[in-house]
Parts: structure tokens; sequence; C-alpha cells
């Protein structure tokens, strides 16, 4: 139970210190993309996850790129815009601005120490297997039948392989309940790795994610039921 000196010296702190946050986050703000996207999904989870409002306008890069060029010169999802009109390019350089204004309490990769570098170097893993799934998934999505270059789709797929039977050997050790990077709460390296799985299980059916990493995908099922995640569906039928 907290002593007297806490509750006279600690709480207060605490109290200005969710006020002024409030005042940074007054109201939702728009996430432009789709949960398709990993990229524009690990943004929204993590906006769920810390407790900031958003509102998602739905947009698909190769249905209205016009559109996203308004918002994004690269052409690219996520973008964030906040309530006085700033926009937010990146996935990880969004993130990076919400751990910043969510401060070291709720962040969802530590600011300092070893601990640091296990989320971040987990999480580059993951988003590296999101990347490669996703170019993968492009090869035979975009181009037209008679220039798909198999070579490529199956170079990128071995990467993705390789990416999730480390992340595997990670979740293998990991007890019931537990986080990937042995943090005391879920981390960005958590949200980032499920969403990986997730992705390339849907676009990369035939890599059979499931059958060869089952403690990586019994970790990503566990987080994907928890709101934060079920409140950012993936789209059905997209292949």
């Amino acid at each position: 139970m907290p002593n007297d000196k806490t509750i006279r010296h600690i709480y207060p702190k605490l109290l200005c210190s969710v006020l002024a946050q409030a005042q940074v986050w007054r109201s939702a703000v728009r996430l432009i993309g789709n949960f398709l996207s990993p990229y524009v999904r690990r943004v929204a989870v993590s906006l769920n996850l810390v407790g900031l409002p958003f509102e998602l306008e739905e947009l698909f890069v190769f249905k209205a790129p016009d559109v996203v060029r308004q918002h994004n010169p690269l052409v690219r999802i996520p973008v964030l815009i906040l309530e006085d009109g700033t926009r937010l390019v990146e996935s990880s350089a969004i993130l990076d601005e919400i751990d910043r204004t969510v401060g070291p309490e709720r962040c969802l990769t530590p600011n300092t120490g070893l601990q640091r570098r296990h989320v971040m170097q987990m999480t580059a893993i993951a988003l590296a297997c999101a990347e490669k799934a996703q170019w993968a998934f492009y090869e035979g999505r975009v181009r037209p039948a008679e220039k798909v270059h198999s070579p490529w789709i199956e170079h990128n797929e071995k990467q993705v392989l390789g990416g999730l039977e480390h992340l595997e050997g990670i979740a293998s050790e990991v007890p019931d309940g537990a986080w990937l990077a042995k943090t005391p709460s879920i981390s960005q390296a958590d949200v980032t790795t499920v969403i990986a799985c997730t992705f390339t299980n849907t676009v990369r059916p035939k890599l059979e994610v499931r059958g060869r990493f089952p403690r990586l995908s019994s970790f990503a099922e566990r987080c994907e039921a928890l709101p934060a995640f079920s409140k950012c569906p993936v789209p059905a039928g997209i292949n």
C-alpha cells in the first residue's frame, strides 16, 4: 500500500503529468491508411495500447494514390494527422512521437538501457519480416504475369522464414503470460512481431506460418485476442 509521503508527493506529480499529456492530445487524431498494411496496423495498435484516440481514414495506396499524395509526397501510408494539422509519416517515426507524447511510464519502447536494445532489435527483425512478405506479395500482385520473377519471390520468402525462425526461438523461451523482450508489460517488440506474423500468414499462406512456427503463432493469437489488436482487424478476402 502507498504511504502518506507517496500520496502527498508522488501522486500529484503523476496527475500533473497525465493532465499535461491530455492537453497535448485532446481529441482523436486521424490515421491515414488501412489495416492490411502492417505499418499502419502497428501504429493503430500502439495508439490503442497507450490510450491515445484516433480515427481511421481508410485509404489504399494503389486505389487512391492521388489522395494519399495529398497527405504524403512519398505516396506511402501510414500518415498520422495531429490536431493542429501536422502530418507525421513513416511508422517508426510516428511510433517514436507516440512514445515521446505518453512519456517513459507508458511508452512501448524503453527510453534507455539494455532493454531498449532488445526491444529495438526484435522490432527491427519483425518489421523486416513484414517488409519481405510484402515484397513477395507485391511481385505477384502488381506485375503482369509474364514479368513476375519467381526467384525474387523465393528470395524474399526465405528472408521472411529466417526472421520468423529467429522469433520462434525467442517465443519458445517465453513463459505463459510473459512478453518477448522480457519487459514488464507489452512492448513494441511484441506489437510488431505479432503484426508481422499475422500479415505474413495473411499474404503468404503458402509459407504455412502456423505449422512452421507454433510457439510464435500461439503468442500471436494470444495478443490478437487483446482489444488493442482486435479493434484493428486485418481485412478479409485479399487473395
